[in-house]
């Protein structure tokens, strides 16, 4: 499983340069062509990482119900995000990953409700919940890559 988290924790600096990289009006513009801004996908990685396994495990979620509804899968950006937004997503990139980490190596999943996801693969435990996570968030790095070449 160190491996998986190594993958995760890789792929979050990834995810968190683009706060340097990229001004508040940068992080809320959706190009053309695209349905949500490089704001949304960074957040959305977030969500449903604690969805995949904290959720699905039956553990309270290390984030707010608020992030959920607006971040979930099936949501888009429908307002600009604060800088105060911002720095709540950015403050959670590590501590939801290392938080997680954490609470793998004491044993706190136990148990886990099984899941069929949109690419039809089927997640039975935890370990597949962060082995499709990393699947997941590279997806979304792709599309971050994609929109960044247009802002």
């Amino acid at each position: 499983m160190n491996n998986k988290f190594d993958i995760s924790l890789k792929n979050r600096n990834i995810l968190n340069a683009f706060f340097e990289k990229c001004s508040l009006e940068e992080l809320n513009k959706i190009p053309e062509g695209f349905n949500n801004n490089v704001i949304w996908n960074i957040a959305h990685v977030v969500v449903t990482q604690q969805l995949l396994v904290y959720d699905m495990s039956g553990l309270p979620m290390l984030i707010r119900e608020e992030l959920v509804e607006k971040y979930r899968k099936g949501t888009k950006a429908d307002r600009d995000v604060t800088q105060n937004n911002v720095d709540e997503i950015k403050s959670l990139i590590f501590s939801t990953i290392e938080q997680t980490k954490h609470d793998y190596k004491n044993g706190v999943f136990k148990e886990y409700n099984a899941y069929t996801t949109s690419t039809n693969s089927s997640i039975k435990n935890v370990d597949e919940a962060m082995a499709f996570n990393n699947f997941h968030e590279g997806i979304h790095l792709g599309y971050i890559l994609g929109l960044k070449r247009l802002l």
